[in-house]
């Protein structure tokens, strides 16, 4: 982050907090795919400030995203700029599958509880509409799908894809279904909400990252019966999601003569307060006294016969 977007980042943060979010200490410490975390009751977000959205690399969103997903978070991109243009309030653009929204949407969001409705895309603005509700109106209002259609200046296979939730409406069609039918039919977009799993990137990306680091390779190995993710760019180096369970592992490797190591475990383990996930260290030997976290040896690893071990002490 440069400085800019170190005090936009800041100002994100308080914003959040104002409206009873818990957030984390602010990653700085190494080069990271997030800023920081925040949750508020179920609603948990890794938050990523650019000022230029089109600066947030194909590489960063596709860790961002499975980070978010191994620790139940929803993954946000704030900022103010795109293709060399401002982004509107209220609107919600993608990057990579990311949502990117501005400062003051993000604000709206969580101060009125109130999603945006409209997309922002290559094919211009788009909203995504309740398609069973267009149905019931549309059968109680005793018209057909094509008399409707015409009313609203579009295709019977387009309103037929409305209703079955096949296409998002442009929002001059989404206006006139909503005079025609007497009701609201644009479903608001669900920013906070936890994406969906990408897996088929994890693997790819493992066999990428083993090199040259023996530490990880040897934990990976140790656990490769579970749902393990190395981690690069991030305070933490992996994250492990126990089979059968509702709670991740988040870990980290130290090594002697590690720079900011001091400020990248104290942002790591903030990051784990607030996502609710268990903080591990492992080492090589050497304790960190007065964190509240469990450190495991790399000679201890081979006692360990379940990622449940790695945690034993909580």
């Amino acid at each position: 982050m440069n400085h800019r977007e170190t005090a936009d980042a800041v100002n994100v943060g308080v914003e959040l907090k104002e409206a009873g979010f818990q957030v984390s200490q602010l990653c700085c410490s190494r080069p990271s795919c997030f800023d920081f975390a925040a949750r508020k009751n179920d609603k948990t977000l890794l938050v990523k400030v650019n000022f230029d959205a089109d600066t947030f690399s194909f590489q960063d969103a596709q860790e961002l995203r499975v980070i978010a997903d191994r620790l139940s978070a929803a993954s946000l991109i704030i900022s103010q700029h795109a293709h060399g243009k401002p982004l509107e309030d209220d609107t919600v653009y993608s990057r990579y599958s990311i949502f990117v929204i501005t400062a003051k949407t993000l604000k709206n969001i969580v101060s009125q509880t109130a999603n945006p409705l409209v997309y922002a895309g290559p094919g211009g603005y788009t909203v995504e509409i309740d398609g069973t509700l267009i149905e019931k109106k549309r059968k109680e209002l005793g018209l057909s799908i094509g008399k409707l259609a015409a009313m609203i200046g579009v295709s019977r296979r387009t309103l037929y894809g409305y209703e079955r939730g096949m296409a998002r409406a442009s929002v001059a069609s989404a206006y006139k279904l909503a005079q025609t039918l007497g009701v609201p039919v644009a479903k608001p977009i669900n920013i906070l909400g936890h994406a969906k799993k990408h897996r088929r990137w994890r693997t790819r990306k493992m066999r990428h990252d083993f090199a040259g680091k023996v530490q990880l390779q040897k934990i990976f190995s140790k656990f490769a019966f579970c749902d393990i993710f190395p981690v690069e760019k991030a305070p933490f180096d992996f994250v492990i999601n126990v089979p059968n369970e509702r709670y991740a592992i988040v870990g980290s490797v130290t090594v002697n003569g590690e720079k900011n190591l001091d400020n990248r475990i104290d942002e790591f383990l903030s990051i784990c307060r607030v996502v609710c996930a268990y903080p591990v260290l492992i080492t090589n030997g050497q304790k960190h006294s007065g964190r509240d976290v469990h450190c495991v040896g790399m000679d201890e690893l081979a006692e360990i016969r379940a990622p449940e071990d790695l945690i034993a002490s909580f």
